[in-house]
């Protein structure tokens, strides 16, 4: 396995990949700038696990950090975050 491309303090992109089944990125974050928080490890792909392929390797997996102000329109609090869960073909440099 490769080592992880990000590591804490990281700036990140959420990419806006074409997916037509099951999915881990909601779409409000697509196409949006974050920080990474921290480095969860490595896991399945639960993309793949949701059809029944537990033999695929492993992919990092991270905490992303996000303003909320970054993500909707008008939001009133700019100290407000959101948090989520990022698997690593999903996030780019920012």
């Amino acid at each position: 396995m490769s080592p992880p491309r990000f590591s804490a303090g990281a700036p990140v992109r959420v990419l806006d990949l074409p997916v037509e089944t099951h999915m881990r990125v909601p779409t409000y974050v697509r196409g949006k700038r974050g920080v990474v928080e921290r480095y969860c490890g490595p896991y399945l792909n639960p993309e793949q696990l949701a059809f029944g392929n537990a033999g695929g390797p492993a992919v990092h997996l991270y905490q992303v950090e996000f303003a909320q102000r970054d993500l909707w329109q008008g939001y009133p609090n700019p100290a407000d975050k959101l948090f989520l869960e990022i698997y690593e073909h999903w996030l780019e440099p920012a």
